[in-house]
């Protein structure tokens, strides 16, 4: 599937500021099951920009704004084919809980398994991880299980949470959006020694408004499975991961992956604006491409 994708952020200052040192996540990833044909960003004012990959291999922008400035925006615009069969079919048997000792093992998974900055790994949580998977013993199935669980015992409510809400406030509330939910499953997985990553992207809705996220940003969990690698879950909407997905950056969570952070000198009364808008590329017969034209600006927070 060809999609576009548009993410605009506007900051707007009470009165200006100066000296902004910032670092952008918004490139989408290339890899087996993702093709990136074209990014553009786009900032206003001006800035000195420059790049380079993390330790995570996600591609961050670095910008500075010295002069003072009322206002930020930055657009990032962005075209991609993604594959539409999961990695993994659902009743995919892969390999037992038993040989999660070989993931541990890998440079890769090692780093995914302990507690991190939003996740946290307790006796509580190992047990209602245990009681998430339902008795499974296959890696796969187990995964699935938990993430079956949580879309079934969390409620989705926008503007519930913020970017630092820990997974433990989750886990009270019972509620939250789509970063909450990825963090819920990384600290299930992890406490039952599945390695799981964090994924910062797009949801492509379609016409039929049938998935959750696709709003804003939107984030899911990556596991390794023994012997088939990196396989997307995505608690929100309770599915594989496929076309509809892209990716953008992985981490061990939303605190290694926000799309856009940074500093600057001046006031701390703000406004922020973002805007994403994902569509379909349909192909003509010609061999040029044309939008479809699904979906809309919307606004919204993270």
């Amino acid at each position: 599937m060809k999609l576009n994708i548009s993410h605009r952020t506007r900051y707007e200052y009470a009165s200006a500021v100066r000296e902004s040192f910032n670092e952008a996540r918004l490139q989408p990833a290339g890899d087996s099951r993702q093709t990136l044909h074209d990014f553009k960003l786009q900032i206003t004012p001006n800035p000195k920009i420059s790049h380079y990959l993390d330790f995570h291999s996600n591609t961050v922008h670095l910008f500075e704004i010295n002069p003072p400035h009322l206002e930020l925006v930055v657009s990032a615009l962005s075209t991609v084919t993604t594959t539409d069969t999961p990695a993994l079919l659902s009743t995919a048997a892969t390999a037992p809980m038993t040989d999660l000792s070989k993931s541990m093992m890998l440079d890769g998974c090692y780093e995914f398994i302990p507690a991190s900055t939003y996740v946290e790994i307790t006796p509580e949580t190992e047990r209602l991880a245990l009681g998430a998977a339902g008795g499974q013993s296959d890696v796969w199935q187990v995964a699935q299980a938990i993430m079956h669980t949580i879309h079934r015992e969390f409620h989705y409510q926008p503007a519930s949470t913020h970017v630092h809400t820990h997974m433990r406030e989750v886990l009270k509330a019972k509620h939250g959006v789509c970063q909450d939910f990825a963090h819920v499953m990384l600290g299930y997985c992890r406490a039952l020694k599945i390695p799981a990553r964090y994924i910062s992207g797009y949801l492509y809705n379609g016409p039929a408004d049938q998935l959750i996220g696709a709003q804003a940003s939107h984030a899911w969990v990556e596991v390794h499975v023994p012997g088939h690698g990196w396989c997307g879950l995505d608690p929100t909407n309770a599915q594989s991961v496929a076309g509809h997905h892209v990716k953008v950056a992985s981490g061990r969570d939303y605190a290694d992956v926000s799309p856009l952070k940074g500093t600057y000198r001046g006031t701390d009364r703000r406004k922020m604006t973002v805007d994403v808008l994902v569509t379909k590329v349909a192909e003509k017969f010609t061999g040029q491409s044309q939008s479809q034209g699904q979906g809309q600006w919307m606004a919204s927070g993270s």
